[in-house]
């Protein structure tokens, strides 16, 4: 277990491998532990670093706002003390809606971007997600944790068909304060990239699965609208966590993109971009 000290607390996180880095940012609710098997594959060929956002896992929970942007200084920071200069970034849900933010935000940061199951647009979330982003809603279920989480074990096999899955999200929702769970679904559900999109020049792939019912399953179709050199793969029997649904095919996939040579960097800039939160093929993965 490793940890840094921020401005806004600590961050925890899990390093494993050698070589070049690449950055692992889980979803809403999640950790660092979603990467566990992706890590393991990646890290024969790169270092890889899995974090844990403020709010989530074992990272620092007394704060006062957990919006996407505060995910995406947090980005900046850990890569600025661990002395990261330039990296790939692989987000998973509300992880890759940070991703594209730090590559619009810090476009010297990021060398290629990856998104799994993100939204681009907020209102793709899942109707009980949106619920989740409301004050009342949100108090009323943390405070039912108990019939919360065992209602997310009973829907579990209709989420990911990965039957440690329920387990996973269990301990991970044991560690979630009411903050964290309500503020940053809530920033989530008012983001929309799609005005940005276009300032994203580095390489770009978006992976979804066609039975993700947690993020409507073709927000890939936004994300290659504004970024249109983007290489989309598609999982057809996938849901929302291709990673843990079939974990050989989508860490071939992501290795064979991570592998392409990279674009040169982007010239560095005094001020960080504004950020509002508010012809490419497809392949489908056997």
């Amino acid at each position: 277990m490793s940890s840094i000290t921020t401005d806004q607390g600590i961050v925890h996180y899990e390093v494993y491998g050698r070589g070049k880095p690449v950055i692992l940012l889980h979803g809403w609710l999640g950790s660092w532990g979603l990467w566990q098997e992706t890590m393991s594959f990646l890290g024969r060929y790169y270092r890889t670093y899995a974090l844990d956002f403020w709010g989530f896992g074992e990272s620092g929970k007394k704060r006062d706002t957990y919006a996407v942007q505060d995910f995406v200084s947090l980005v900046d920071q850990f890569m600025e003390q661990l002395g990261i200069v330039r990296a790939p970034l692989v987000g998973h849900s509300m992880g890759g809606t940070v991703s594209l933010s730090v590559a619009i935000r810090y476009p010297q940061r990021v060398s290629k971007v990856v998104v799994v199951g993100s939204p681009i647009v907020g209102s793709s979330l899942a109707f009980p997600l949106k619920l989740a982003g409301m004050r009342p809603i949100a108090f009323l279920l943390f405070n039912m944790m108990s019939a919360f989480r065992l209602g997310l074990r009973i829907a579990s096999p209709f989420i990911c068909r990965d039957e440690r899955f329920a387990d996973m999200m269990d301990r991970d929702l044991s560690r979630t304060t009411l903050e964290s769970f309500l503020l940053s679904i809530a920033s989530l559900r008012r983001t929309d990239l799609r005005p940005m999109l276009d300032q994203i020049k580095v390489p770009a792939m978006g992976i979804y699965g066609d039975r993700d019912n947690i993020v409507h399953p073709k927000q890939w179709q936004p994300m290659l609208k504004g970024i249109p050199h983007a290489q989309i793969e598609r999982f057809p029997l996938a849901g929302h966590f291709p990673m843990l649904e079939e974990p050989e095919t989508f860490a071939q996939k992501l290795k064979a993109f991570l592998d392409q040579e990279a674009s040169p960097a982007p010239a560095a800039q005094s001020q960080p971009s504004p950020l509002n939160t508010s012809a490419t093929s497809v392949t489908l993965a056997p």
